[in-house]
């Protein structure tokens, strides 16, 4: 009896002086290295990630993207969606799409779904400054899952994308010279695959600080063959996102790494990359200098030939590195 007591008390001594995981800090994280990564869910909440997590069989086989929704959205039904069906022709002449108006197409990220911010933030500027087809890609049945599920439901969801718009084009008489792809995080390499799954007929994609973890050598990251022009926004590279080049131009505000101005940490800096786009849609206001070398954009410290980031310009062409300081509120 008294060898238990003691044995409980040492217990007890133990449990109180077990020093507690710190979590939320990605402060040891090295992309393409560490199986654990902090990651910002759709509420901003940081959850703890295993990367090398084994994918169940069953939902495996269940990532073909034939569960996703197209929300359309117009300034005639700038909140209230209409669902548009790949193959049915009267959801789309029953809707306020019109195929001379550009048109956008919002993809968000894991945990997200058709109503996340990322949606909203972005669809309201560019309704603000275009009277353009705003379609928001809600893939939240498989976004839904864990982040390594989500990573195998990339080229089913984005291939779907793919057949959805060839579908639509060819439906309505479309035009692939006003249709922009917008993806944030996970749904920046979606757009990818879907662009490459027309041909990279697309006139623009606009990346949104591309996931980083399983993405550094995986063949369906974006790339700048997605589209006529491919566009990178880093904000948290080398944590929850890329850090190397993925398109034609890559934006590197403020070094494009975590800790953004008026930031506190990791998914703050990762969801930047939106808040920045949405702003430089509204405002265009951003003016990037051209670097040498990826370094010099980690540093800000590039000084060559100007050429403003994001903006909502269907044709925008340009190439290289380009480095920026940003304010730390909007509209930065």
């Amino acid at each position: 009896m008294k060898l238990a007591v003691v044995f409980a008390a040492v217990i007890s001594l133990c449990s109180c002086n077990v020093i507690p995981e710190i979590i939320k800090d990605n402060s040891d994280y090295k992309e393409g290295v560490s199986r654990y990564v902090w990651l910002s869910k759709d509420n901003g909440e940081l959850v703890k990630v295993d990367i090398q997590e084994p994918v169940i069989a069953e939902t495996a086989g269940n990532r073909n993207g034939a569960n996703n929704q197209y929300w359309l959205f117009t300034r005639q039904n700038p909140g209230n969606p209409q669902f548009l069906w790949n193959g049915n022709g009267n959801s789309v002449t029953g809707s306020n799409y019109r195929a001379n108006r550009p048109t956008n197409v919002i993809i968000h990220g894991w945990t997200n779904n058709g109503n996340s911010v990322i949606n909203t933030f972005v669809r309201d500027a560019l309704l603000a400054v275009q009277d353009c087809n705003v379609i928001v890609v809600d893939w939240s049945s498989i976004a839904g899952g864990s982040y390594v599920s989500a990573v195998t439901g990339v080229p089913g969801v984005g291939q779907a994308i793919g057949n959805f718009l060839n579908w639509l084009i060819s439906a309505t008489g479309g035009n692939w010279n006003n249709i922009h792809l917008v993806g944030y995080s996970l749904g920046a390499h979606i757009s990818g695959v879907a662009g490459r799954q027309v041909g990279g007929r697309l006139a623009r994609i606009t990346g949104l600080d591309p996931a980083g973890p399983l993405w550094q050598t995986n063949s369906n990251r974006l790339s700048s063959n997605a589209a006529q022009y491919v566009e990178g926004i880093h904000t948290d590279g080398g944590l929850q996102g890329i850090f190397n080049p993925v398109g034609d131009a890559d934006f590197y505000p403020n070094g494009g790494r975590n800790v953004q101005p008026g930031c506190d940490g990791s998914g703050c800096s990762h969801a930047r990359s939106y808040e920045f786009f949405a702003s430089s849609v509204r405002t265009n206001h951003f003016v990037g200098r051209r670097c040498t070398n990826i370094n010099q954009a980690q540093n800000v410290q590039c000084t060559g030939a100007t050429f403003n980031m994001g903006n909502a310009i269907m044709n925008k062409r340009g190439n290289g590195l380009f480095g920026l300081r940003t304010g730390a509120a909007w509209p930065f």
